[in-house]
Parts: structure tokens; sequence; C-alpha cells
């Protein structure tokens, strides 16, 4: 999004001879929420900007030219990489591939190269090292904690080759017995459920508000709106409970992974 919102506030903070921690306590929020609005990382909740244009006494000015979240994954994944990098909770779903945090160099490319229209061998590299600069993340030991809903689709799916696939799943299933993930598989058999139209990813913060990450083909949207972000919340819920636990969700990728082994 333009950050043109961003720097609006952050000039009127300033002529208000606030600094950030001022205004965060005056309107009721964190100093790190404040910066991350003043940014363009973050789009504040309705509720959020009536508190700043109080607290600033611009009126409604705030509130009424508050961006919308409507841009595509192009202008706006950058924020939800950002974010992802700073949260402490995640939880993904997935239902035609493998989460980016989760996936191996051999599944990225030949994600990549699947894409339209098609990308030259330099980008690809390009757009491989930031997929795999994402999942360093995951080289903490704990945080942050990472769930993983995963369609069966996402698991059987041939992308690339056999022993691509099988490296892909081995790797799922080498975090999930670290314990550093945790995986649950929706199965074939529960059809319909809440998340089937598109990806999902949930993100909550030390300091700030959660937030969510929709993506459908071509479009992504990151979702501030505390009502969406928990509705999302409660769908992810509904999909989970109807998971396979853990064990059995091992159990079904270890055997995944053989099928793709024996195709090689």
């Amino acid at each position: 999004m333009s950050n043109r919102y961003g720097e609006w506030l952050k000039a009127q903070r300033e002529a208000a001879g606030l600094t950030q921690q001022e205004l965060a306590n005056a309107a009721i929020m964190t100093r790190s929420h404040i910066s991350h609005i003043e940014g363009g990382r973050r789009i504040p909740s309705e509720e959020d900007a009536q508190r700043l244009d109080k607290a600033l006494d611009t009126g409604n000015v705030l509130s009424s030219f508050r961006p919308q979240s409507d841009a595509a994954v192009a202008n706006y994944f950058e924020a939800a990489r950002q974010l992802e990098q700073q949260a402490t909770m995640i939880r993904e779903y997935a239902y035609s591939f493998v989460p980016g945090i989760l996936q191996t160099q051999g599944y990225a490319r030949a994600v990549l190269q699947a894409d339209f229209p098609p990308r030259s061998d330099d980008e690809c590299d390009r757009l491989v090292v930031a997929r795999l600069d994402r999942a360093s993340i995951l080289s903490d030991p704990v945080t942050p904690v990472v769930w993983a809903v995963l369609d069966e689709p996402v698991l059987r799916r041939p992308v690339g080759s056999p022993a691509i696939m099988r490296e892909q799943v081995s790797h799922i299933i080498d975090l999930v017995e670290r314990g550093r993930v945790r995986v649950h598989v929706l199965p074939f058999g529960i059809g319909a459920h809440p998340l089937l139209q598109g990806m999902v990813s949930l993100m909550w913060f030390e300091d700030q508000p959660p937030a969510a990450y929709s993506e459908g083909a071509f479009m992504g949207k990151l979702h501030d709106s505390p009502a969406l972000v928990e509705r999302l919340q409660g769908a992810y819920d509904l999909a989970l409970s109807d998971a396979l636990p853990l064990r059995e969700s091992l159990a079904l990728m270890r055997a995944i992974a053989k099928e793709h082994g024996d195709h090689d």
C-alpha cells in the first residue's frame, strides 16, 4: 500500500510534539503498533484510527481515510513477510501448496517455475533465496510457535518430481519429529470445510494486535480488522477440529513420502 497515510500520521504526531510512546499512551496502543502504522506495515483498525484522531485532535481524518486491505499480493506480501518475521505464533492453512516457511529449495523452485507468465532462471533464483530466507525463522528452536493444517492434496500433488515431493514431505516430517512445528492433515474424506477457498496465515505478536494474510489466485490480502481476523481464527479452529491428530498425521505423511519414493 502507499505509505502516505503513515507519513501523514507521523507528521501530525511530530507537529503535536509527541513521541511514538506518548501517542501510544494517549491512544491506548503500543509504541510498536504506532511504528508499524507510520512505516506502512500495518493498517489501523477502525477503533484504533478513531483513538488516534482523538489523541491528535484531527477530527475524523484518520478514520475517514483509513486504507483498505484490497491490494494485490505483489504489493501486500512484503508487509505480510515483515510481520511473519516478528510473529510469536503463526498458524498456516494450505490447500494447494506447502506454506512458504515449510518449503524446501527444490519444491520452492518447482512452484515458482510453474507460475504464469514464466520467470527467467535468474528471477527464480532470486525468489527461491527470498523464500528460503523466510524459512530461516524456524532456525530458532522455540519462536515463533508454528502450527500448520494441510489439506491432503498438498502432500500428494506431484510438484516438480517424485524425488522433490519425497524430500519436501520428509522435511515436514523432520520438523514435526523435532518438535519444531505441529502439522495436522485434513484428509480427503472430510469434504468441504470453512477454509477450502484459499490459503490463510494467522499471526500473533508480543505487543501488537493479531493479523491475518489470505491468498488466492494472483491475489493476496493482509487483514488487520479485528472482526475479520477473529472470523478467520474461528474458521481455522473449525478446520483444525476436523484434521487428523498429530500422530495420525505423521503416519499419513510417512506413507505419502514412501509413495513418492516408490515413483522415483
